[in-house]
């Protein structure tokens, strides 16, 4: 299977495709890691992003479909994967049919006001753990006691900032994917379990 994980941020991507990845014995293939592996290793792809990364621009498209293309070209890739943060634009998605067939895409949907609480709520520790203003109120970490912080991309405005690129850049995807006759809407507002219960039942009856 040849997965493509679609939905707002916030919509729980992440989360369910480690679950599905783990389940099924395919590579999460997500694009940030792909692009850190290439500067730590000092490819000529890694030095050519690096060059935009450390002058604070967005790496080109080029630049970005060369390294996935180089790693889904990888042995670990034959037998399936899952696409995680790629692509992002129509422009992407077409690229991407020029060297891989995508067999599944998945939309989790989140209602807009879900995914800004999700987020917003959302209070890190510098250990590494994280909590949830709806469940957790405490402002210190349960684990080690440091005080809690909310990044700076979780804030409100922030979250409503990154929505609307998604619905311009990356919305139309649903409508690219439907056309192709592969996709799947998911109902992300959910508990995790039947979120991951309703993705498994989609790719068994499409294997």
């Amino acid at each position: 299977m040849y997965l493509v994980f679609l939905g707002a941020p916030g919509a729980g991507k992440g989360t369910q495709a480690t679950r599905v990845c783990e389940k099924y014995n395919i590579p999460h293939i997500s694009t940030g890691d792909i692009l850190r592996a290439n500067i730590k290793e000092g490819t000529p792809l890694g030095v050519e992003a690096k060059k935009f990364i450390d002058k604070g621009l967005l790496v080109p498209d080029e630049v970005v479909i060369g390294l996935v293309k180089q790693r889904l070209g990888e042995k670990d890739c034959q037998k399936g994967y899952l696409l995680d943060g790629f692509p992002r634009t129509i422009e992407q998605a077409q690229a991407l049919s020029e060297f891989a067939d995508i067999t599944n895409a998945i939309n989790i949907q989140v209602d807009e006001k879900l995914v800004v609480d999700r987020i917003a709520g959302r209070r890190m520790c510098k250990c590494g753990e994280s909590y949830h203003i709806s469940w957790y109120d405490k402002d210190t970490c349960a684990k080690c006691e440091s005080k809690l912080y909310q990044r700076d991309d979780d804030k409100e405005e922030t979250v409503k900032s990154r929505l609307e690129v998604y619905k311009k850049q990356t919305a139309p995807l649903i409508e690219y994917y439907e056309k192709k006759g592969v996709l799947s809407n998911v109902d992300g507002s959910q508990s995790m379990d039947k979120v991951f219960e309703d993705i498994v039942r989609i790719l068994d009856d499409n294997d």
